[in-house]
């Protein structure tokens, strides 16, 4: 897989970029190099990473992030109408929080699912199965993601 994604011949998963950054020992917005300025770190509109595109429309955008051991991962995602993406369960520890900016969205957390509206916010178990879906079948969805991986690089399974 490695030698694939350095050719340029394959297209990696959010899953196995954490897995490949994890093994690594280095966290995710350091294996995607986003800007590593000590202190102030700024990222302008438009220069994140774009780290998963839906067939309907939606993406998953990385734009900011701390290095390790503990990390912290802020997202910027959309759906498009009636777009899911579902995540396998991350390290020991992970933790999220999701907050609605614009539309619905149906998160998935292990065995439990809510509809949560614009402004709508929850926090959730990132080391359990987890997912997000837009519900509606005409207008797109967006939330804000943080994402807190403690000691990345420890060698637990994602």
């Amino acid at each position: 897989m490695l030698v694939s994604i350095e050719q340029g011949s394959a297209n990696p998963s959010i899953a196995t970029l954490l897995l490949i950054s994890d093994a690594l020992g280095i966290g995710l917005p350091v294996l995607v190099d986003m800007d590593r300025s000590p202190g102030l770190r700024v990222t302008r509109a438009g220069a994140a990473p774009v780290l998963w595109r839906g067939e309907l429309g939606g993406q998953a955008v990385l734009v900011a992030g701390t290095d390790p051991p503990d990390v912290t991962e802020l997202w910027d995602w959309t759906l498009g109408p009636g777009e899911s993406h579902s995540s396998e369960a991350h390290a020991a520890g992970t933790r999220e929080l999701l907050l609605v900016l614009d539309g619905e969205v149906e998160l998935r957390a292990d065995q439990h699912a809510e509809v949560l509206a614009t402004g709508d916010s929850a926090s959730f178990a990132g080391d359990l199965p987890h997912g997000y879906a837009n519900p509606s079948s005409a207008r797109m969805a967006r939330f804000a993601l943080t994402v807190f991986e403690p000691a990345v690089g420890g060698g637990a399974a994602r």
